[in-house]
C-alpha cells in the first residue's frame, strides 16, 4: 500500500501498519510529539491501523485535534484520581474544551486543598505510565460492565445510544472509560496540567437533573505554555466585570431581593446614564428618531397577537391568575383564534386576564404608530425607546451584568415601505458600528446572520418561500455593505432572519451584544398599514434594532475591556482635586466650581490624609485625572495634573486643564496609556 504524507512525499508499505508505527518510521521524534493521525481527512487513534492506499497525517499538540486528544486524555487521568481518592464517586462525562477539559461528578463539592490533593493523585497516575488501550463490547455487555461497577450515569449513557452503536472503551491500567476516543498512547505523554476551579452543574445542563460536582482544568505539551496561560487566567480573573464591578463599587446584588435583580450604585448609575443620554441624543438628533414611553406590562391579548405568547411565555413574567392550570385551560380555550389584531381574538381571550412584564417593547411601539394615520411621506417613522424589559431567565445561566431578569436597552423599530427597507438596514449597521467605534469595541466584535431552521418549520411564522425570500434580501444587504459574517441555521427570531452583533467574555463565552432583524409578518398581525401614493393602504416593513444593545451587558464589556480603567468621558469621576492640606481648600474649591460650570464630574479629597495616599488612593480606583494643589498652584491659578494615562504631566494654568479635558470628554476621545522606559524594560 502507498501512504501520502502532509507534505506530499509517499511512502510504500507490504502490509498493513498502524499510524504510530508509520509515525515511527518517518521519525522517532515525530512518533514521541505525536497525538493522532489523520486518515483522508478523519481524525482518529494513532492505534488506527491502515490497510490500503491513504493520504496520512501525523498531528502533534500543535494542532486542535492533537490538543483535543491530550486534554480529553488528561480528564480521563481525572476521573481516575478522583476515582482512587473518593470510591464512591459516579463518573458521568468529561470533555475537552478550548484551552482545557473538565469532568463532572455525582459526589459532593469540593475545595481549593481538595483539588491539590487530586493533583496530586493524578501525578502519580502520569508518572505510572500505564499504555491506553482502546476495547469494544456488545450493547448488552457494556451495561452489565458499568452495572457491575456501580455507575448509573455512564449505563444511562449507553441506553442512550443507537441499538447498532459500536460502543468503545479506554482502559489504562485497572481504570476503564465508555468513550468514542481517540486518546494519547500512554498517559506518560501529559508533561504539564493544573486543575484550575471546582463548581456545579445540572446532569445533562438539566436544571431539573441532579446537581453534580464540574472539575476544570487545563494541559499543555510545555511546562512554560502551562505557566503562560495561568497567569492570563489570573489576569482575566482579575478583569472579571463580576467582581471587578463590585470591586468599583459599580453594582451590587442581594439575595433577598432576588437573582438576577442588580443594583446599581452611584457609580455604576452614572455611567449607565451617560450612556443612554449619549444614545438618545444621538438616535434623535442625528439619526431621526421619534422617542416613546411605553408600558412595562400588558395583558396577554397583546401577545398573543404575535405569537409572543406561544414562543417566549415560559420566560415570562405572568401574573393575574390564580393557578398554572387555570392559565393553561383559559390558552387551550383561547389557542384556535390565536394571531391577527381582530375582535375575535379581543373580545374572545380566555385569559384577558393575565398580564406579563414585557419581554420586547414592539407590540407597543406598534400602537404608537398606528394612534394616526400615516402616509408614504411620513416612512421612514423610527421610534427609538430606552426599554427595560423582563426575562425569567433560568437560575443557572444568570451572571453578573451579562445575564440578568431586568435589563434595559436602547430598541428601536422602524416602519418602512419596501423601497426604503435595504437603505434603512445598511443605516442600522453603520448606527451600531459607529456606537461600537466611539466606545472602542469595533474590534472585539463578529457577525453572525441568524436564518431559520427549515428542519423545525413549526416554531417560525410563514413558509419557506417568505423566508428563503427575506433571508436572500439580508444577505444581499450585507453583502453589499461588505461584511464579514457568518451564517447559523435555528438562531432567527419566530418572525424573522437577524444579523447578530456577537462578542466574548473574558472567559470566552459569547453573547449578543447588538441585534438588527427584519420582520415580514407582525405588521399584517398587529393590522399596519400606510397609505401609498395611490391612495391605497400598504403593509409597511419592519426593521427590529438595537444601537447599542442591553446597557447592563455593555457596561459588564466596557469593564472587562478596559480593566475599569473607562474613557474619560464615561467614567463616572473624572478628576479628583487633592489639596496639600487644609489652607489651600478654598482653591480647591474654586476649581471645583469651574469644572463642574463645564460639566465636568469631579470631587475633592478633603482628608486630612498625606498627599502621596491621596494619590495612591485615586490610583487604585482608577480615576482619569488628580490636581494636586498647594501654595504655588493657589499663587498662579495652576493645577498640577497626574494622570493614569502619562503620570505627573506638570503644572497648567486651569484654564488650559479645562479645555483640554473638555474637548476630551466631548470628542469621547480614548486616550491611550504612554509606557515609561522602566516598563519597556519589563516587558
Amino acid at each position: 500500500m502507498i501512504i501520502t504524507l502532509k507534505d506530499g512525499s509517499k511512502k510504500e508499505y507490504a502490509s498493513p501498519m498502524s499510524i504510530i508505527d508509520i509515525a515511527k518510521d518517518i521519525s522517532e521524534g515525530l512518533a514521541r510529539a505525536a497525538c493522532v493521525g489523520e486518515v483522508d481527512g478523519e481524525v482518529c487513534d494513532l492505534r488506527t491501523v491502515v490497510d490500503k492506499d491513504a493520504e496520512v497525517n501525523i498531528l502533534t499538540f500543535d494542532s486542535d485535534a492533537g490538543k483535543h486528544a491530550y486534554r480529553h486524555t488528561c480528564s480521563h487521568v481525572l476521573a481516575e484520581a478522583v476515582k482512587n481518592l473518593y470510591p464512591d464517586a459516579k463518573m458521568t462525562i468529561g470533555p475537552s474544551i478550548d484551552n482545557g477539559f473538565y469532568y463532572d461528578f455525582d459526589m459532593p463539592a469540593l475545595t481549593r486543598e481538595d483539588l491539590d490533593k487530586i493533583e496530586a493523585e493524578m501525578k502519580k497516575i502520569i508518572k505510572k505510565g500505564d499504555e491506553i488501550t482502546r476495547f469494544t463490547l456488545p450493547r448488552d455487555e457494556a451495561i452489565k460492565l458499568f452495572q457491575e461497577r456501580n455507575e448509573p450515569y455512564k449505563v444511562e449513557l449507553i441506553e442512550d445510544l443507537p441499538e447498532d452503536e459500536i460502543i468503545s472503551f479506554y482502559q489504562q491500567g485497572d481504570f476503564i472509560e465508555l468513550c468514542a476516543g481517540p486518546h494519547l498512547m500512554s498517559t506518560k505523554q501529559i508533561k504539564a496540567f493544573k486543575l484550575t476551579s471546582s463548581s456545579g452543574a445540572y446532569w445533562r445542563g438539566d436544571e431539573h437533573n441532579k446537581m453534580l460536582t464540574r472539575i476544570y482544568g487545563t494541559a499543555f505539551n510545555k511546562k512554560a505554555d502551562l505557566e503562560e496561560y495561568l497567569e492570563y487566567l489570573a489576569d482575566i480573573k482579575n478583569r472579571d466585570h463580576n467582581r471587578l464591578g463590585r470591586e468599583m463599587e459599580l453594582f451590587t446584588t442581594v439575595d433577598i431581593i432576588g437573582q438576577g435583580l442588580p443594583l446599581f450604585m452611584p457609580k455604576g448609575t452614572k455611567m449607565i446614564q451617560k450612556l443612554q443620554r449619549w444614545i438618545e441624543d444621538l438616535e434623535d438628533y442625528e439619526w431621526g428618531y421619534v422617542r416613546t414611553r411605553t408600558p412595562l406590562m400588558a395583558k396577554s391579548t397583546l401577545y398573543k397577537i404575535s405569537d409572543h405568547w406561544y414562543h417566549y411565555k415560559d420566560g415570562m413574567f405572568v401574573f393575574g391568575y390564580d393557578s398554572i392550570d387555570e392559565l393553561n385551560n383559559a390558552e387551550d380555550a383561547t389557542r384556535e383564534i390565536r394571531g391577527l389584531e381582530d375582535l375575535s381574538l379581543i373580545e374572545n381571550d380566555a385569559d384577558a386576564n393575565a398580564f406579563a412584564l414585557r419581554p420586547m417593547t414592539c407590540p407597543f411601539q406598534y400602537y404608537v404608530y398606528k394612534a394616526k394615520q400615516h402616509s408614504y411621506r411620513d416612512l421612514p417613522y423610527r421610534m427609538g425607546e430606552t426599554s427595560t424589559l423582563f426575562r425569567n431567565e433560568d437560575s443557572g445561566e444568570m451572571h453578573g451584568l451579562t445575564r440578568v431578569r431586568q435589563f434595559t436597552i436602547s430598541e428601536g423599530h422602524l416602519v418602512c415601505t419596501p423601497e426604503q427597507i435595504d437603505e434603512e438596514f445598511k443605516n442600522c449597521v453603520k448606527l451600531a458600528k459607529y456606537c461600537l467605534t466611539t466606545l472602542g469595541l469595533d474590534g472585539d466584535v463578529t457577525y453572525r446572520m441568524s436564518k431559520w431552521d427549515p428542519e423545525n418549520p413549526g416554531k417560525y411564522l410563514g413558509t419557506a418561500e417568505e423566508w428563503d425570500k427575506v433571508e436572500s434580501a439580508m444577505r444581499e444587504i450585507l453583502d453589499e455593505i461588505g461584511l464579514d459574517y457568518t451564517e447559523a441555521s435555528g438562531e432567527a427570531a419566530f418572525y424573522g432572519p437577524k444579523l447578530d452583533i456577537q462578542a466574548k467574555n473574558v472567559y470566552g463565552k459569547e453573547d449578543t451584544m447588538i441585534t438588527i432583524q427584519l420582520d415580514m409578518f407582525l405588521a399584517e398581525r398587529y393590522d399596519m398599514y400606510y397609505i401609498d401614493k395611490n391612495g391605497e393602504k400598504k403593509r409597511p416593513y419592519i426593521i427590529h434594532r438595537t444601537s447599542l444593545g442591553c446597557y447592563e451587558r455593555t457596561l459588564a464589556w466596557l469593564i472587562e475591556k478596559y480593566s475599569g480603567n473607562f474613557p474619560t468621558w464615561l467614567c463616572a469621576e473624572q478628576v479628583r482635586i487633592l489639596p496639600i492640606s487644609d489652607k489651600y481648600q478654598d482653591y480647591a474649591e474654586e476649581i471645583f466650581a469651574e469644572l463642574r460650570r463645564n460639566g465636568v464630574d469631579v470631587t475633592i479629597d478633603s482628608s486630612s490624609e498625606r498627599i502621596g495616599y491621596k494619590i495612591r488612593k485615586a490610583q487604585m480606583e482608577k480615576l482619569p485625572y488628580m490636581l494636586v494643589v498647594g501654595q504655588q498652584e493657589a499663587e498662579n491659578k495652576t493645577v498640577s495634573v497626574r494622570s493614569r494615562f502619562e503620570g505627573d504631566e506638570g503644572s497648567k494654568p486651569l484654564s488650559e486643564f479645562v479645555n483640554a479635558i473638555c474637548e476630551e470628554i466631548r470628542t469621547k476621545a480614548i486616550r491611550e496609556k504612554k509606557v515609561s522606559e522602566e516598563e519597556k524594560k519589563d516587558k
